[in-house]
């Protein structure tokens, strides 16, 4: 399993951040769609808390982000750095 500080998982915060801020909303907002405290999006973003797949998928939802284009982009994003 890759480590939260790896160049990939770097990447795939970055993106989570990017679709939040895409999806117009700030930490406090998107935690409270997710039903969680702000300092969770914030964990989350800064490397201190590691997501789950399910996870994944409600930040997605939460963003109104298709979670397999999301994964498909990320995908992308992770074989051209390899």
């Amino acid at each position: 399993m890759n480590s939260i500080w790896s160049s990939s998982y770097m990447l795939f915060r970055v993106k989570l951040r990017e679709m939040r801020e895409q999806a117009g909303m700030t930490q406090v907002q998107l935690a409270t769609r997710l039903g969680k405290p702000q300092s969770y999006v914030s964990k989350v973003e800064s490397g201190e808390r590691q997501m789950d797949f399910l996870e994944v998928r409600d930040y997605c939802v939460a963003c109104k982000r298709d979670f397999t284009e999301f994964v498909a982009m990320l995908e992308a994003l992770l074989a051209q750095s390899a």
